[in-house]
C-alpha cells in the first residue's frame, strides 16, 4: 500500500519549530474533511513516523490529513504539547481554502488521543475554529489507571508505560485535575463536537474510553462508539507499518468514512445511532 505526502514546518516564533506531515486525499475538493492527526507514544515518544498507520487510514477514507508531532515529556510537561497541538489546530483550519465550507476534525490515538479529546474543549472554549468532530482512539483520558482493562492488562503500577507517561507528561499531581489534561475528569462536556470513540476488548484504555463516550452522550454530545473485538493488541499495534496493515485496519478505516459521511449531514447528530455501531 503505498501513501503519499509532504512535509512542512509550522514556525511558533521563539518555541521550537513543529513539523507537520500533510496526506491528500486523491479527490479532495472544498467538502473534503481536513484532519489535524496527533500520535501516540504515552507523552513521552512517537513520531509523524509512528503516526503513519491511522494518518494513512484517515486519508484512504477521504481526508486530507495534517499529521503533526508535538514536543513530548519530560521535557516539555502539560500544557507544552497541548499548547502546540493547538497552534497546529489553528494552523490546519488557516490553510483551510474556504473557511466556511471547511469540515475540521482533530483525531489521536493513545496520547494523542487524549491532546484530540483537549483540543475539542479548547476549540469550544475558545470558540475557534469549529470543529466537525473528534476521532479518539484508545485514548488516555483518566490519569487514576485504576480500571478494570487497566488491571487485566497488568498496567498501572510504577514501570507501566503508561502510569510513567501520565507522571512525565503531567509534573505534579495537581494538573491531574485540569479538564485539558485529564478529559474524562472534566466536569463541563456540553457544546462539544461530535465524537468517534474506537476501542477494543483487549484495549487497556476500553473502560475509560467507554466512560467518556457515555459521558459525552450524557451531556448531549452526538457520539458513535466501537469496540474492536480482540487480538488487536491495541493501542501499541497503532504503530505498525501502513504498508502491511492488521486485520482491524478495514474496519478503522470503514468507521471513519462513516464518521465523515454522519457529520456531513445538515444537523449532524441526526446521523447517530445511540450505542455501538
Amino acid at each position: 500500500m503505498t501513501l503519499e505526502w509532504t512535509e512542512q514546518t509550522m514556525e511558533r516564533g521563539e518555541l521550537a519549530p513543529v513539523r507537520l506531515r500533510v496526506h491528500r486525499a486523491a479527490s479532495a475538493d472544498r467538502t473534503t474533511p481536513l484532519v489535524l492527526h496527533l500520535h501516540g507514544g504515552a507523552f513521552t515518544n512517537g513520531s509523524v513516523e509512528t503516526g503513519q498507520m491511522v494518518a494513512g487510514l484517515l486519508a484512504e477514507a477521504g481526508a486530507t490529513v495534517v499529521s503533526t508531532d508535538y514536543p513530548t515529556a519530560p521535557d516539555h510537561p502539560f500544557p507544552g504539547a497541548l499548547e502546540a497541538a493547538y497552534d497546529a489546530l489553528r494552523w490546519t483550519f488557516k490553510a483551510c481554502p474556504n473557511a466556511k465550507a471547511c469540515r475540521l476534525f482533530v483525531a489521536g490515538e493513545d496520547a494523542g488521543g487524549n491532546l484530540a479529546a483537549g483540543l475539542a474543549l479548547m476549540a469550544r472554549d475558545q470558540q475557534m475554529p469549529p470543529l466537525a468532530g473528534q476521532i479518539l482512539l484508545s485514548p488516555m483520558l483518566d490519569p487514576c489507571l485504576a480500571t478494570k482493562s487497566i488491571r487485566q492488562a497488568d498496567a498501572g503500577p510504577v514501570g507501566c508505560k503508561w502510569a510513567d507517561g501520565w507522571h512525565c507528561y503531567l509534573g505534579s499531581a495537581d494538573k491531574a485535575s485540569h479538564p485539558y489534561a485529564s478529559p474524562l475528569g472534566a466536569s463541563r462536556l456540553a457544546g462539544l463536537a461530535p465524537a468517534l470513540v474506537v476501542t477494543a476488548e483487549d484495549d487497556p484504555m476500553r473502560d475509560e474510553s467507554l466512560s467518556y463516550a457515555r459521558r459525552l452522550r450524557e451531556c448531549g454530545v452526538a457520539v458513535v462508539e466501537d469496540v474492536l473485538p480482540a487480538p488487536t493488541s491495541w493501542p501499541d499495534a497503532f504503530q505498525h507499518a501502513f504498508s502491511a496493515p492488521p486485520p482491524w485496519a478495514a474496519r478503522l478505516r470503514a468507521l471513519f468514512a462513516d464518521f465523515f459521511a454522519k457529520t456531513a449531514l445538515p444537523h449532524a447528530a441526526a446521523g447517530f445511532r445511540v450505542g455501538h455501531v
